[in-house]
């Protein structure tokens, strides 16, 4: 049974998001604090989080930043459900490695579609392979990126991302092109979320930084190696 992990201080909302999920057989195991989630994420490894952005004792951001830190939890889809709807805080959730966000009030139609995508995007689809670009060395069966053989942590959108960039290097991909490949065709959010992700691509590995090319409007394109 696949286990979520949803840390929320709303009663009704646990109730909603618990029945619904349930109903999809999922197992859904609850922390109504920020602290208590992170412990409870920590014993679980569960296969995604359901993240509220204002917990107590300690905010959705931070947990965010907490879960991600830690490599056992590094590659497990966040999903941000919160009632704080500006693009800023969307743009900050992702930019900490969320890889989803939900506002409230929101269909519980919706958040089990977006479970259900996030979940499909975890399980399927790395090649048992190494690929190289430059002093960026990845293996995608380990799920590991290495940066002059030092390893950098990356989120599960990220990895995606600098795989399918580097697979197509000297190719024009659009933002549409990207969110249908590392997000799915069935992703709620906007081609911002791309945006944001190129950015902490180029900032996590610098030699990336000139080689990722914006061309507008259209997307990005990975200069190609020297033969």
């Amino acid at each position: 049974m696949i286990n979520i992990v949803v840390i929320e201080d709303d009663k009704d909302v646990i109730d909603v998001v618990r029945y619904f999920l349930e109903k999809e057989q999922y197992r859904v195991h609850v922390a109504q604090d920020g602290l208590s989630g992170i412990e409870l994420a920590i014993r679980v490894i569960p296969s995604l989080i359901l993240l509220d952005l204002m917990l107590p004792k300690m905010n959705g951001l931070e947990v965010c930043k907490k879960l991600r830190a830690d490599g056992r939890l590094s590659n497990v889809p966040i999903i941000m459900v919160t009632a704080k709807g500006e693009v800023s805080d969307k743009i900050r959730g992702l930019e900490i490695g969320a890889d989803d966000y939900v506002t409230k009030p929101f269909s519980p139609h919706e958040l089990v579609a977006r479970v259900k995508a996030n979940l499909r995007k975890r399980e399927g689809k790395v090649p048992e392979q190494e690929i190289r670009y430059g002093s960026v060395f990845v293996d995608t069966f380990k799920h590991e990126v290495l940066l002059d053989s030092k390893e950098v942590e990356l989120t599960a959108k990220e990895f995606e991302l600098l795989v399918y960039l580097i697979e197509n290097q000297g190719r024009v991909l659009t933002r549409h092109m990207i969110l249908n490949h590392v997000w799915g065709y069935d992703y709620f959010g906007t081609t911002r979320t791309v945006d944001v992700h190129v950015t902490h691509l180029r900032h996590k590995l610098p030699p990336l930084a000139d080689a990722i090319l914006t061309v507008k409007p259209l997307g990005y394109k990975l200069k190609e190696t020297e033969p």
